[in-house]
Parts: structure tokens; sequence; C-alpha cells
């Protein structure tokens, strides 16, 4: 039986891994600390996913602004790089490889996770989504349109967070520029309505991410060390309407990522059914697949079968896997032997403790 091209060794310039299978960020909010600090419990969840070619953490708060939901870890204290400097340590002596996501939600939060203070956006437009505090589900308010002087901090804490991953021993960092997201609220015509220097033109709505990019590069970062998510047809979801100039404005950011050198894009294909939308664009790898130079990684409702075959037809290097993650730690193994795969509890994506996080058994435990 020839080789799953899934599980064959990756090389670049950028980055060396044993296979092609991703492990994708997912939040789990098991960080249930008044810190929010990366614990014990999340060394275990993540040494048992150390056989993927990449593990890609959850989403990390990069400021205290950063934060949408509730017991996610941060990256800007000094307790929580020595918590991930554990995760990291462990994951090394298993020959894992291991980038944290770098996160910002902007206005998809609520006063009640940011001491009472409205959310952080490019404009005062309220999503009209939910988010999960403390309380429970609320909906989304209108939030603060950033002053130039909040951009530029925001900028500045990128940077920081990207110099605190190489300190906390990541292999590097990918930058959660996707999903209805703060940088994903710029690029959206219906999410930005700046008539500054970071709203109107296509070039001006991607100006902000390329300044995080350009930020941490003069920090000193190896931009080979940087990998970022997009989401080119995300629609209907987390206050996001696509628009005419969705699809051009991410052509030229990818485009444009080419003289980064970067460690990889993170692609994903559409959430939903976007073939009723003329100016959409459904097949996300095919597109961009010729207009990216580098490591490409998609995602987006992957099997098996279907990861083998994106790989050999050559639209894409690595395939990245969620929800499979969860409740299969030993993926890649299951793959490897074609096993059946255990299906989640949805009951337990979010909750905090072991059950549904670190329960799940192996194959051949």
């Amino acid at each position: 039986m020839a080789e799953q091209p899934l599980l064959t060794p990756y090389q670049s310039d950028k980055l060396n891994l044993k296979n092609r299978v991703v492990m994708a960020p997912m939040t789990r909010s098991r960080a249930d600390n008044p810190g929010t600090l990366p614990n014990d419990l999340m060394v275990t969840y993540y040494d048992q996913r150390a056989s993927a070619g990449l593990i890609i953490t959850e989403g990390t708060y990069v400021n205290r602004e950063a934060s949408g939901y509730i017991n996610v870890p941060g990256i800007y204290t000094s307790e929580q790089v020595a918590g991930w400097q554990k995760i990291t340590s462990a994951q090394h002596k298993l020959g894992g490889k291991m980038f944290v996501q770098l996160w910002h939600v902007g206005r998809v939060s609520h006063p009640d996770l940011l001491d009472g203070a409205l959310p952080l956006a490019p404009s005062a437009i309220n999503p009209h989504d939910k988010v999960y505090t403390p309380t429970g589900f609320q909906a989304t308010v209108e939030p603060r349109a950033m002053t130039t002087v909040q951009i530029k901090q925001t900028v500045a804490d990128f940077a920081q967070a990207a110099k605190n991953a190489i300190e906390a021993g990541f292999d590097g960092m990918e930058i959660h520029s996707s999903n209805g997201y703060l940088f994903h609220q710029f690029f959206n015509g219906t999410s930005n309505h700046r008539t500054d220097e970071y709203g109107g033109s296509n070039e001006n709505r991607a100006r902000f991410f390329f300044e995080v990019l350009d930020a941490i590069k003069a920090a000193g970062v190896d931009m080979g060390k940087v990998g970022v998510r997009l989401n080119p047809s995300l629609d209907g979801l987390f206050g996001i309407t696509m628009d005419a100039d969705t699809i051009p404005t991410f052509d030229l950011i990818i485009k444009r990522l080419n003289d980064y050198g970067l460690a990889y894009l993170h692609l994903s294909e559409p959430f939903t059914d976007v073939s009723k939308i003329p100016f959409a664009e459904p097949h996300i790898a095919k597109h961009y697949r010729p207009l990216y130079q580098g490591t490409l990684i998609i995602n987006g409702g992957f099997d098996q079968e279907k990861g083998n075959k994106v790989v050999a037809d050559g639209d894409a290097d690595l395939v990245a896997y969620g929800t499979l993650y969860i409740s299969n730690p030993d993926l890649v193994e299951r793959f490897a032997q074609n096993a059946p795969l255990a299906k989640g509890d949805k009951d337990t994506f979010y909750a905090p403790g072991p059950k549904g996080y670190t329960d799940y058994p192996k194959l051949n435990a």
C-alpha cells in the first residue's frame, strides 16, 4: 500500500516536520485561574498530541484588551510566559513542534470580560453576535473605534507577544488574522468604515496587519518563525459579511505576504456554502496556491481521505485538523492504521477540568 501523503515528512527552508498533519488552534478554556496562566492540565493535553507534525496552540491573548472568551491563556505577563515554557519544554522532549497563536478578538467581546470597558474595533459597529462571559452568553455591544494611538499600542503589543513567544520556547507563532477577529474586522468593508489611513482602500484596510508584521520583524524575531491565518470567504459568521472588495483585499494581502519569508500561510476553506455569492471564492486552496509561493496549510472540514487528496493534488503542503484532534489525541497513529475515529463530546469542549480534555483514550492505550 502506497504511503499516505499526510504521513510523509515535510521540509522547507523554514520548517522541518515529521508529517503533514497539523493540530489546528482551538479554544478549550482550561486556563481557569486568576492570571489565565497555562497550567499542568494543558501540559498533559498537548503532550498527548505530540505526534502531530505541528501543533498550533489555542488562540492566546496578546494583551488584556484582547479578551473575548473566559479562561483563555495569555502571553503578556511573565507568569504566563513561564507557564508556556513548561508546555514547550515537555513538547520538545517528545519531539514535537509547536507554534503559539497570537490573538486579539477586537469587537467580538463584552464589557464584562474587559473590566467594564467597551471592546476595541476599527469602527463603532456592533457585530450583533453572542459572547460567553462569566455570567453566560451575552449579546455584543457597540465597540469603541480605535484611535491611532490605540492601534499603535496594539501593534507594539503584538510585537512584544512575539518576543515573549520566543522566550517561552515556541518554535514559532501564528498571527490570528481570521474568523472575524480584530485584523479581519479591519480587512472587511462592513466592519471597517474608517476614513483615515486604516480604512477606505484595500491597501489601507490591510495597513494595520502589515504594521504588525513589520513590528515583529523590527523586534528581531525571525520571520521564518511567523505564520499567518486567514479566512477569505468567511460570510455570515462572527459579524462578517462579504462584499465585492473582500476577495481582492485578500488577494492583495496574500500576494504581498510573499515578501515576508514566513513559515507558512494557514487558510480556511469556506465555513458555509458561498456558492450563491457571486464575489466569493469557494475553492480557497486552489485559488491561493498559485498566488502564494511559500508553505500553505489548509483547514476546514477535512477528513483523512480529503486531507491525503489535497496534499497529493498539490493544492496544499499541510492539513490542519481541529475537532478530530479533540477526541483523537493519536490522530496521526489512527490515520496510519486506517483506524476508526472517536467522536468528541461537545458539552465538554469549553468546560473546565480534565473531562473531555485529557481523558480521551489512545487507540493502543
